[in-house]
């Protein structure tokens, strides 16, 4: 969550319009929770998310043609291993 967080404040803050349930202003607010704060942390943790998926998809072909020679050769060095 700090590398989110870290991420996060990189760079100037502007005001930005979004719109919400009133509902869930309304609960918010009788909560005591800041919704720009609130905002700011979920709209982080959705680009963290999409950054993760998109290297996932990426690295997709590579991750598979390791597993492919992990399970045909076996892991490298496999013989010094002590667990």
């Amino acid at each position: 969550m700090n590398e989110i967080r870290k991420a996060a404040r990189i760079g100037t803050k502007r005001p930005t319009n979004l719109t919400l349930p009133e509902s869930l202003i309304q609960e918010a607010r009788t909560l005591g929770i800041n919704l720009s704060q609130a905002a700011e942390d979920g709209i982080a943790r959705a680009v963290a998310k999409a950054r993760d998926e998109q290297w996932i998809a990426r690295n997709r072909a590579a991750m598979a043609s390791y597993d492919a020679f992990v399970e045909k050769e076996g892991l490298l060095l496999e013989d010094l291993r002590t667990f």
